[in-house]
């Protein structure tokens, strides 16, 4: 007999990891102790070699199914015995690369429950055990047991303790398992009045089938909820919301609803039916019925199933509707709200509230997913997702520092790095907004908890001097003594990028809106050379003068003056703006008499090479979208009027000093549009060019520099038509195509690859 200590690290504790080995061991006749350890698991084990190795093997292959083994650490011990096994009371004793599961999808046992007349969690809205419910929003720190969560509010009823401290249960050690007699509770409000009802989820979709508007209490957050095929609530919801355009995600019922209305393909279906039931971007079907309201100007919309035993009782209770408008409640550009006081103070929005009583600790938005040619990427990776962790690639030689990465300012996440492991924040939002500042530095605080990181050698940040991230890092290397590293940011997309897929030397694609360049202008057509721990611009596209600045971004009608202005004299370029475009100038006629000479003078105007502005140019030349009012509308909106077209028109591309010429394109554009060309075929034709002359220009620096790996990253690869542009042009050539797979293309990982960069400095 030996006895042998095995530490596990992954996503091993509140995942029914404990009473999984228990089983496994007394299984296998084997005695000995397992236990929590901070942040990862300590297992004892006593009996023969072979049966130890046959434990080990299967601990490996029958995981619960939220559970995941990142390293097993092995060793002998001596003067230990055991008499049988046993699960210990956890301490806090070790620190190792673990981390505590996200927030999943309600089971199918869980589910049945609640449907079950019979069962005493019938209609129960927060029913869960150690496969499902809610981990990452309820948990304070590790190890991760009820009393270092919000669930510590609710003492166990002595049925539910039964179930606790079976081992054999499912429910054993699942810290967010309860039942009405012991648990949180739903309440039904109207304004600051509470209502009294004995089924306040039944009086909710009650209410939401007569078109009101009700704010609803989830896991990480709160949703603002409407029925998605009453148009007139959906403008009310858009008026008081203030979200003008941007298109509302939607909850359906069921699968089968969803096919109702959308394209799945394979692998579509397969992740929105996952347990972490991320928003999924899918196309709208020929039957697609609901009002234009809800997506307006697009094909396609973001859907979601239910994830919490609330929403399925929610249907449950609603007889005639199957899908619900789900946006976050938040006034736009802050972070959505937990508590029920702030809830309340949405007054002014939601007709009624649904609430409950067990706090949020950590918000934590939906995931959003989106299949380009059926390759996923990540718009938002946050509930469902987060925060497990990323592995730096072993083909690259790190350094010992332990780095806090802040990312950019917009579309925030920030990642903690500690050896080879880095572990991502979820989604953050807008930090030029107070309140997600002030969100981010306590979200900084929870994951520090979490991951019981402490110190850090290095703050990372963007290059860009004024955002608040940049200003934050500079106060924290003071509170922890620790080096600033501003890092470029379409660096930090190509590390990234480069890290998702275990390469350590490329030529990249970074097109996006912006990122404040080494040479302190606005980049985002750029071709990089990279070996990921640092950069070299190669090539990008021309640069064009933003009249205005931030202005041209709001108002892209100034964008495609200043790109239309290298093409065609003052007076053609009037007569053009004037005869066709005024209305996309907030004060008509005369503004564009002041732009031009704002071009003409170089007052007021910024330069840049971003992709981002040259899309959303050829979106105003098109008369398709004039003013953003959101991020990245005019382009998405020129995506969507491209979409099906037969690629009858080509238009040309032209490269000079290694810059791709935007101003031909959209002269082309022009005058394509002005012989009643067909909309759609030159919005594709557009497109087409803008990806096949940054492809063209990838390749000849890949020549140049004698690498074959040709990636692709930043927002604009959402785009599912430009993405295949390029890869089909480049792939004809010969060349490999990368892009992401487990990361955002857009900002979402700006904050992972300024991490890796962080980490294999020297």
């Amino acid at each position: 007999m030996i006895v042998k200590k095995i530490l596990v690290q992954g996503i091993v504790q509140g995942v029914g990891f404990r009473p999984f080995v228990y089983r496994l061991a007394t299984n296998l006749n084997l005695s000995g102790t397992v236990k929590n350890l901070g942040n990862v698991v300590e297992i004892k084990l006593k009996g023969i070699n072979d049966v130890i190795e046959e434990f080990i093997h299967r601990l490996q292959n029958e995981l619960p199914p939220i559970a995941k083994i990142d390293s097993l650490e092995i060793s002998e011990v001596y003067n230990e015995n055991f008499d049988n096994f046993k699960i210990l009371e956890s301490d806090d004793s070790y620190s190792g690369e673990s981390v505590i599961p996200p927030d999943v999808a309600i089971c199918d046992k869980c589910l049945a429950e609640i449907r079950n007349p019979n069962d005493r969690r019938y209609k129960y809205p927060f029913n869960a055990c150690t496969d499902c419910g809610p981990r990452f929003t309820v948990i304070e720190t590790v190890p991760y047991d009820r009393i270092r969560t919000s669930m510590e509010d609710f003492p166990l009823c002595d049925k539910c303790e039964v179930e606790y401290r079976n081992p054999l249960d499912r429910r054993y050690h699942g810290e967010a398992i309860c039942c009405e007699d012991c648990g949180p509770s739903m309440e039904i409000y109207k304004g600051h009045e509470k209502v009294d009802s004995e089924n306040p989820i039944k009086y909710a979709a009650d209410r939401l089938a007569e078109g009101r508007i009700i704010a609803i209490k989830g896991i990480g957050g709160t949703h603002l909820v409407v029925d998605a095929k009453n148009n007139g609530a959906i403008k009310e919801l858009r008026k008081r919301l203030g979200r003008e355009m941007q298109a509302f995600a939607v909850m359906s019922k069921d699968l089968e609803t969803v096919k109702s209305y959308a394209v799945l393909s394979k692998k579509e279906i397969k992740t929105i039916t996952s347990n972490k039931r991320p928003i999924v971007i899918l196309k709208k079907n020929k039957y697609y019925d609901f009002p234009e309201s809800l997506s307006p100007g697009l094909h396609n919309i973001g859907v979601m199933l239910p994830y919490s035993p609330m929403h399925y009782l929610l249907f449950d209770e609603s007889e005639d509707i199957s899908t619900y408008v789900m946006t976050s409640a938040n006034i736009p550009g802050n972070p959505m709200m937990i508590t029920n006081e702030e809830i309340l103070s949405l007054d002014n929005v939601a007709d009624y509230f649904l609430l409950h009583n067990r706090r949020i600790l950590n918000r934590c938005d939906d995931s959003v997913i989106r299949f380009r040619n059926d390759e996923l990427s990540f718009i938002r990776r946050s509930r469902g997702y987060t925060p497990e962790p990323y592995k730096i690639s072993e083909k690259y030689s790190i350094n010992k520092d332990t780095v806090l990465a802040l990312g950019p300012e917009l579309d925030v996440t920030f990642s903690i790095a500690k050896k080879d492991i880095v572990y991502p924040s979820q989604h953050i939002g807008n930090t030029n907004k107070y309140k997600t500042f002030n969100f981010l530095k306590e979200a900084i605080e929870h994951l520090k908890r979490i991951t019981k990181i402490n110190e850090f050698d290095t703050i990372a940040c963007d290059l860009h001097p004024q955002f608040f991230t940049t200003k934050l890092a500079n106060e924290l290397s003071d509170v922890y003594d620790a080096q600033v590293l501003p890092v470029q940011h379409h660096h930090a997309h190509a590390a990234a990028l480069a890290n998702d897929n275990n390469i350590d030397e490329m030529i990249v694609i970074a097109a996006d809106g912006v990122g404040y360049g080494s040479d302190k202008t606005s980049w985002g057509g750029e071709i990089l050379y990279t070996d990921i721990s640092d950069f070299k611009r190669m090539a990008s596209l021309e640069v064009q003068k933003m009249p205005g600045g931030d202005q041209a971004t709001k108002y892209p009608a100034r964008m495609l003056a200043s790109i239309l202005s290298n093409e065609y004299s003052n007076d053609e370029l009037e007569d053009i703006l004037k005869s066709n475009y005024s209305h996309f100038f907030k004060y008509g006629n005369i503004e564009i008499d002041n732009v031009i000479k704002q071009l003409n003078s170089n007052l007021n105007v910024g330069l840049s090479t971003s992709t981002g502005r040259v899309l959303d140019s050829v979106s105003v030349a098109l008369n398709i979208c004039g003013e953003r009012t959101y991020e990245g509308e005019c382009s998405m909106k020129l995506e969507s009027v491209a979409y099906g077209a037969r690629g009858d028109i080509e238009i040309p591309f032209e490269i000079k000093n290694n810059k791709l010429n935007t101003s031909k394109i959209l002269r082309e554009v022009i005058e394509l549009k002005e012989k009643g060309e067909n909309v759609k075929e030159i919005a594709n034709a557009a497109q087409n060019a803008i990806s096949n002359g940054l492809s063209e220009l990838a390749i000849r620096n890949a020549d140049k520099k004698g690498v074959n790996q040709i990636g692709a990253t930043g927002g604009v690869f959402y785009n599912e038509a430009i993405t295949l542009a390029c890869k089909n042009y480049i792939t004809s050539r010969g060349f490999e195509f990368i892009q992401h797979k487990n990361t955002c293309a857009g900002d979402g990982s700006v904050s992972l690859g300024q991490a890796i960069v962080a980490k294999l400095k020297k």
